[in-house]
């Protein structure tokens, strides 16, 4: 059963797994929203990576698996950031598919 967020008195449609249906749907307060769904509370380290991920989309028409956003994190932050084990720390369990449904990405292809 689809799903919706309502801020602002606007009524913004997620999908079963809590992806935005509408990309164009975005914002920061949408961000905010759905990582607070998530138990997250956005830092600047997190805004990092949905800043990465959402200039990725834009050029690649696509939503990172994880392999992929280490190495974008790695070429774009160091190896401190560039590693699997930061970004459980930022986005627990499902670093990938979590980062993408807050940066107000489609779900990553070849992810659980």
């Amino acid at each position: 059963m689809p799903d919706e967020l309502e801020l602002a008195g606007k009524r913004i449609a997620l999908d079963k797994q809590g992806y935005l249906v509408n990309l164009a749907d975005w914002t920061v307060e949408v961000a905010v929203a759905i990582a607070a769904r998530e138990q997250i509370a956005l830092s600047d380290e997190h805004w990092e990576v949905i800043t990465l991920l959402r200039e990725f989309y834009a050029q690649h028409d696509l939503s990172p698996m994880m392999r992929i956003l280490v190495k974008q994190m790695k070429e774009h932050y160091g190896p401190e950031k560039g590693s699997s084990l930061y970004l459980m720390r930022l986005f627990p369990e499902y670093p990938a598919l979590i980062a993408c449904k807050i940066a107000g990405l489609p779900r990553p292809t070849n992810c659980p």
